[in-house]
């Protein structure tokens, strides 16, 4: 009888040893409190009692909702999982910049090209979207390249504050390795800083703001979301970012729900040879902050927009739909709108003006 009190010393120390781990790390990654925020939702027009808000109605989860999603989740199985190995391109560009090109790393990281200039955008490196090691979604595929493997950067732009584009380790990463300003939305700036990005590096932006980075203009631009690290939302702004060079433009939606500001930034930042617009993690618990597909295509046109290469699907399970719905959607929606839409591989680099001849390399995935 004495082996049962040893066995339940044993759970128990590994029980705690997982906490532990889980833990690891957790208060730093959660980024600035509330409070060192505040400031920034004050001196905002786009902010009520010190919380940032969307100009159209967008419902969140509810708590009646909860129930629901955990239902989901619980049933969902492997379906938005890829049925194997999802193909890399690996290296990263070299050579001068091009006019117009992005090269897609999963996710919404992307390196842009416009006009002779690299601007890094969501980059997220990390194994998981998660504040910690061992808990939350983990990565469907590893990243095509290395941090230290990238070109020269002029600028680093971050839309928002979730774990799935804002990610500690290779924001610390990047500032150690690239000299290049962190420009992002208003109050975001904190999280940085306390991950110890000198504050000279970091500029905050409110929507329809803009800043020059050499002879590019980043203009931060409206949309449809919402922030949070912790259980208090919205301490930060977030955006989408128009990128225009002297002579070509670029929009970057990060992740945003469909919103009347597409048309409002194509009329006056517009038109745009290239889009990168999230089609991913969709749902009907949640579709004012969500895009599907479809209305990415709506959004595209509203914007203006040439080349539409599509973010925010196939390297995190965040939904509830199957891994490449999303592509098969998108295509269908773009076929019937006339859009032209390049799919690149992660780690592959598409020249906006001259894209390759597509090949499908999805279906046979999901």
């Amino acid at each position: 009888m004495r082996l049962l009190p040893v066995l339940g010393g044993a759970v128990g120390l590994w029980a705690a040893a997982r906490l532990t781990r889980a833990a690891w790390g957790l208060p730093s990654a959660l980024g600035a409190a509330p409070a060192a925020m505040r400031a920034a939702a004050h001196r905002s027009p786009h902010a009520e009692a010190g919380r940032f808000r969307n100009t159209e109605p967008s419902a969140l989860v509810t708590p009646a909702s909860v129930p629901v999603i955990i239902g989901r989740l619980l049933t969902r199985g492997s379906a938005g999982r890829p049925s194997g190995p999802v193909p890399l391109v690996p290296g990263a560009p070299d050579g001068p910049a091009r006019a117009v090109a992005v090269t897609w790393f999963g996710h919404s990281s992307v390196l842009l090209e416009i006009d002779g200039r690299r601007v890094l955008a969501d980059p997220m490196w990390g194994e998981r979207a998660s504040p910690s090691r061992t808990i939350g979604p983990r990565r469907l595929h590893p990243t095509p390249t290395g941090l230290d493997r990238l070109p020269a950067l002029d600028a680093i732009l971050i839309s928002h504050d979730h774990y799935d584009h804002l990610d500690r380790p290779t924001v610390t990463r990047l500032a150690a390795l690239s000299d290049a300003p962190f420009v992002v939305p208003l109050g975001l700036g904190g999280h940085l800083v306390r991950w110890g990005v000198p504050a000279n590096r970091v500029v905050e932006l409110d929507w329809g703001n803009s800043t020059r980075v050499g002879d590019l203009t980043l203009t931060c631009v409206e949309c449809r979301h919402f922030s949070g690290r912790r259980t208090a939302r919205n301490t930060t702004q977030w955006s989408a970012w128009a990128v225009a060079g002297p002579t070509h433009r670029a929009y970057f939606g990060g992740d945003t729900g469909y919103t009347t500001a597409f048309s409002r930034t194509g009329a006056t930042l517009g038109p745009f040879d290239l889009t990168l617009l999230p089609i991913g993690a969709y749902a009907d618990l949640w579709p004012d902050v969500h895009m599907t597909p479809e209305e990415a295509v709506c959004a595209h046109r509203d914007l203006g927009g040439k080349l539409l290469v599509p973010v925010h699907w196939a390297t995190f399970d965040l939904g509830f739909h199957t891994w490449a719905e999303p592509v098969r959607r998108l295509l269908s929606a773009a076929a019937g709108a006339d859009v032209r839409i390049a799919l690149p591989r992660p780690g592959q680099r598409i020249d906006a003006l001259a894209p390759d001849q597509q090949v499908d390399w999805w279906s046979r995935l999901g």
